[in-house]
């Protein structure tokens, strides 16, 4: 680069910088640049003390029940000695809510820090606070049954060995994965090796279609997902009153490295009974729930019941914000309704995430609730949208009768009303809401320019906003000052006053993923977007269970489509430990795979082993290395090769979203 150019793009950066520091007039900021709670938000946060019983402690009574054991100094680190959890760094969470957070969500994230290792009942334990979700551990009649092994390798294996310092040391004879989310069996290699599981016949239990959704959920769709997970959970926000507190389901996922391992038996019906060393387990199937594959079970002779994640204390989503298809909250509610009769009988209740109930009488009125909450939602968003309102409609305007909402653990820590109607509307009727100008509208720069110049200029619509955001109209002045930044990206005075906004509208927000999105927001308005997008490495484990073709399938839509105009060729892979073969057809701009014969003809043919292929994947083999490498050969066209390869897109999931 020569000298000019290198100036101009210090210069360029040095004022970057400079327009990031920019505080908003008026508003002392923290260390983040988040501006302090202004009194609207103050007053919004004080009226919410109104509405709900902050004076009922039974939740905390609950979550603190039967703890044995709490490791203070809660860390877990890879082996790169990068922190992966940190429970410590939730030491601020006090008593009395700052005027910065909901008190609702305050609550949650109390009742969240509570960690440990807990007795939940005879034969039953848990370990709580460890990773988003929890570790349930089942005594059997030789060793433990381990139910839902946690996110991460790191975490998992800090909780099973503080399990091991306190509980009577027990093999591991069996594993249940209760559904196919990783933070539900992404730790698993920090319990098992799947050579120890093979040589000592380890049972792992899984619902029907497991292996599908756990290993396809996050590799088509994954670098749009895992740059918007970084929004939902609040991962690089500070954890304080201004920042991040909790994620509502629990603290926040462990970000660390994900693992799996095939399951021996298979749920596939209800009521499926099995006898896991020495225990009665009564399963439901509930597919389509929570997630497209998850279990339920009973243990009758303790009258225990794991809701797995149908249920929990809080209200949960239809529509996650990372994005996801939208779940089936009607199908949803028939599963809580079909517990309720195949196991009213229960006198415990736990689950994935959160703290159990003791006693028929509360956990049958839980189980109600929780039924009838997403029995409401599908059913009222129904009745409004065959009435005609839209999507934005619905959503200001549906909430949940007294008798639903005035329990906790009905309240939108994680879901909303707000956004799960939306999700119903989707669900039935699609992104499009029947009226015309929202058929095809303009992409979001140019509506933002022309809007700007029907204000009267960037000048009076800044006028207008920061009249809003003096009047405590946040979501308005948020929509005027979003136009203002998508039109001139460069303008630090409408990125300071858009993250100010964003600011108010998280410290109020009661849902936790709410309150990170808008910081988050705010976070890279100041400080831009992530240098640094989805590491691949992490999920090499869980890669190495995916079956090849849904590979292919991610390959076929990175394919540059226009760059692939008029192109024709194909290439083969040879997996040489596998004894597979692939032919990979690129005709139309688009990309066909199949499995292949040893003559079918191609214009390359890559041999090579499946481990450097996941190598390849997760960039651990770069070029050298695959020159190098014993494991790969190459047959046919090199210029072939070099054209097939350069025609797809190399997602690093670092994309803008506040900005253009």
């Amino acid at each position: 680069m020569n000298r000019p150019v290198l100036l101009a793009g210090f210069a360029l950066l040095l004022l970057m910088l400079a327009s990031c520091e920019r505080k908003t007039p008026g508003l002392e900021a923290d260390n983040n640049g988040h501006t302090k709670p202004t009194a609207a938000t103050v007053r919004a946060n004080n009226a919410v003390r109104d509405q709900l019983d902050f004076s009922n402690q039974q939740d905390f009574e609950d979550a603190t029940r039967g703890l044995i054991a709490v490791d203070p100094d809660l860390r877990a680190v890879d082996k790169n000695n990068d922190t992966v959890w940190d429970m410590p760094a939730y030491g601020f969470i006090a008593e009395e809510a700052p005027a910065s957070v909901n008190p609702s969500l305050w609550r949650q994230a109390r009742l969240n820090n509570i960690h440990g290792l807990f007795k939940v009942t005879e034969g039953i334990y848990q370990l709580r606070g460890y990773d988003l979700s929890n570790m349930t551990i089942i005594e059997g009649r030789t060793g433990w049954i381990i139910v839902d092994p946690l996110t991460a390798r790191e975490t998992a294996a800090a909780a099973i060995t503080f399990a091991r310092q306190h509980l009577e040391p027990r093999p591991v004879v069996a594993m249940i994965f209760t559904h196919s989310h990783i933070d539900h069996f992404g730790g698993v290699l920090g319990v098992l090796t799947s050579e120890g599981v093979e040589a000592e016949n380890i049972r792992i239990i899984a619902p029907e279609g497991f292996m599908e959704e756990a290993t396809s959920e996050n590799i088509i769709a994954g670098p749009a997902m895992s740059r918007r997970a970084m929004f939902m959970y609040g991962k690089q926000l500070a954890r304080s009153e201004r920042g991040h507190v909790d994620s509502g389901l629990g603290k926040s996922p462990a970000f660390g490295s994900f693992g799996l391992l095939e399951p021996t038996q298979i749920i596939d019906h209800t009521p499926q009974t099995l006898e896991i060393d020495g225990i009665e387990f009564i399963f439901q199937n509930a597919p389509g729930s929570e997630a497209p594959a998850e279990l339920t079970f009973y243990l009758p002779h303790l009258k225990a019941f794991n809701g797995a994640e149908v249920t929990s204390h809080n209200m949960h989503n239809l529509y996650t914000l990372r994005g996801a298809k939208v779940r089936d909250a009607l199908r949803w509610s028939g599963y809580i309704d079909e517990s309720i009769d195949l196991f009213g009988e229960a006198e415990v209740y736990l689950a994935s995430h959160h703290w159990p109930i003791w006693g028929n009488e509360r956990i049958n009125a839980f189980l109600v609730q929780q039924r009838d909450t997403y029995k409401y939602l599908h059913d009222q968003t129904v009745r409004l949208f065959n009435q005609g309102l839209t999507p934005g409609e619905i959503a200001e305007q549906i909430e949940l009768p007294d008798s639903l909402q005035t329990s906790f653990h009905n309240r939108g820590y994680y879901g909303t009303m707000r956004h799960n109607s939306r999700a119903v509307y989707q669900g039935y009727l699609g992104w499009y809401d029947g009226n015309p100008a929202n058929l095809n509208p303009l992409p979001p720069s140019e509506t933002a320019k022309r809007y700007v110049e029907l204000a009267g200029g960037q000048e009076t619509l800044m006028q207008a906003a920061q009249t809003a955001f003096k009047a405590a109209d946040y979501r308005w002045a948020a929509e005027l000052l979003n136009h203002a930044v998508f039109a001139d990206p460069d303008d630090a005075a409408a990125k300071s006053l858009l993250a100010a906004s964003y600011d108010q509208l998280g410290y109020q927000a009661e849902s936790a993923p709410w309150r990170d999105v808008y910081l988050t927001g705010a976070y890279e308005l100041r400080h831009g977007a992530p240098e640094v997008g989805l590491n691949t490495a992490m999920m090499e484990d869980v890669l190495r269970q995916t079956p090849v073709q849904r590979f292919f399938d991610s390959m076929a839509v990175r394919l540059n489509g226009p760059d692939a105009e008029g192109v024709e060729l194909t290439v083969k892979f040879v997996f040489t430990d596998l004894g597979e073969s692939y032919l990979l057809t690129i005709g139309n701009a688009v990309l066909h795979h199949k499995a292949s014969t040893p003559d079918e003809r191609s214009d390359a043919t890559l041999k090579l082993t499946h481990d450097l292929f996941i190598r390849m994947l997760t960039g651990q083999a770069g070029l050298k290395v695959l020159l190098l490498s014993e494991d790969l050969e190459l047959e046919g066209s090199k210029l072939d090769l070099v054209e097939f390869f350069s025609l797809f897109d190399k997602p690093q999931g670092r994309f803008n979203i506040v900005t253009p």
